[in-house]
């Protein structure tokens, strides 16, 4: 199904699942993005918090909201986000690469990094959602590729949702102060600088960007969710940065690609 508008691309530094309840500057730039999308048939997330060996997309009629985390207060584990699933979709997804080869797990749910940025976008949750899985076997060149099989999704309404954050240490964050870290400010820096000069080739090679990018990707899964929607930027396509802010040891850098101003 081919509709006339292309799809735009995001890359949403989610940070804390609070802030999928709380009344703040994301929440608030993440509804706000919702009402300047063009309204998907349907949402494809590729979050930090699913990894697998293999490819796996989600193909339940009904996903369950999952809570994986801990700690948290007992209002973020009352939250449900019950959007339904689109297996059809995913069945189609499964036609689309020959070089990966992709499953349907027909029992996953929607997890964190998924349904804290959605709810705020779509309220209502009546935008059929997917997820799509991190193979925790792909390089970053090899996570790049799989995601431009995904491009003529764009032309068929789906919105492409990747989900994490460039910079996350949470070993190495300072809960009682926000301050930024040099080590992360610039590695973000460092890191828009690339995007900005279309430098994708160095962006999938992440590990060779230098000292800071150890402490700023000590594991890659937050980080690898930007490769997928930076493969399905298009020649000339615009990419709007936003929430654009270090905190600590994490960064909060989201890109709309492609979406009209």
């Amino acid at each position: 199904m081919r509709t006339a508008t292309v799809m735009p691309v995001l890359f949403i530094g989610h940070g804390s699942p609070m802030n999928a309840i709380e009344d703040n500057a994301y929440h608030r730039s993440w509804r706000a993005l919702g009402q300047r999308l063009p309204r998907p048939r349907a949402v494809l997330c590729v979050s930090a918090h699913w990894e697998t060996r293999g490819v796996y997309v989600t193909g339940a009629d009904a996903p369950e909201t999952i809570h994986d985390f801990y700690g948290f207060p007992a209002a973020l584990f009352q939250v449900r986000y019950p959007a339904p699933g689109d297996p059809a979709l995913a069945r189609r997804m499964v036609g689309l690469s020959q070089e990966f080869h992709l499953h349907v797990d027909p029992g996953r749910g929607l997890d964190h990094g998924a349904w804290s940025v959605l709810r705020a976008m779509y309220p209502e949750a009546d935008v059929p959602v997917l997820q799509l899985s991190l193979d925790v076997r792909l390089s970053g060149p090899e996570h790049y590729r799989l995601a431009a099989v995904l491009a003529p999704l764009r032309e068929e309404g789906v919105l492409i949702l990747a989900s994490g954050n460039i910079v996350h240490n949470l070993a190495l964050f300072r809960f009682h102060s926000h301050e930024q870290l040099a080590w992360a400010w610039r590695f973000r820096t460092e890191v828009n600088a690339l995007i900005e000069q279309r430098d994708h080739a160095a962006l999938c090679h992440y590990e060779n960007l230098g000292p800071d990018a150890a402490l700023a990707i000590p594991t890659p899964e937050h980080y690898l969710p930007l490769l997928y929607a930076l493969a399905l930027q298009r020649e000339g396509e615009p990419v709007e940065t936003f929430n654009d802010e270090v905190i600590s040891a994490l960064s909060m850098t989201s890109l709309a690609i492609g979406l009209d101003s």
